[in-house]
């Protein structure tokens, strides 16, 4: 096999170096990586066997971190999160505990109510009316939110600033 002098282990780590500093990835997105560097399968595969033993890369744990960045700080829905990290080549056991973990900190329905609040921070007086209702159901729906929770959740919101005005 001829082999370029670029394509070597010591090369492909300083590549996934460089990507790893910049945030976790999962072991798919470094291999994605240096394939698209040029890198050969083997070089990849001893590459990613190295930095696995040097634990800088750990699908477990990158999982974790990344779906409760996802959820707290994000304020993603759970099916926006098991899409994003099924992208990142996370199994679904894993990226199922990592969901897990991530919704003991905040869950859905906390995510929701919080956003909601927040959509209807920005407005003058009153509650939302239906043009409003819509755009903040789907803005919801995009970050991944189931839509059952979201109308209960824009509901509850319209009762509290019902009650609210008139007591």
């Amino acid at each position: 096999m001829n082999q370029s002098a670029f394509d070597t282990v010591a090369n492909a780590k300083q590549k996934a170096y460089r990507y790893l500093a910049l945030r976790p990835r999962s072991e798919k997105e470094v291999a994605k990586k240096l394939k698209e560097k040029g890198f050969s399968t083997a070089i990849i595969q001893e590459t990613l066997a190295k930095l696995g033993d040097l634990k800088y890369i750990n699908d477990n744990s990158f999982s974790c971190q990344w779906a409760r960045h996802l959820a707290v700080n994000k304020l993603w829905g759970n099916r926006k999160i098991i899409a994003d990290l099924q992208e990142k080549g996370i199994d679904k056991e894993t990226l199922t505990a990592a969901l897990e973990t991530a919704r003991q900190e905040m869950s859905e329905e906390e995510a929701v109510g919080l956003l909601v609040k927040k959509k209807a921070a920005g407005r003058k007086s009153g509650p939302p009316d239906i043009k409003e209702k819509k755009k903040i159901f789907q803005s919801l729906l995009g970050r991944g939110f189931p839509p059952g929770l979201i109308l209960q959740k824009l509901g509850k919101k319209v009762e509290d600033s019902l009650n609210g005005d008139e007591g």
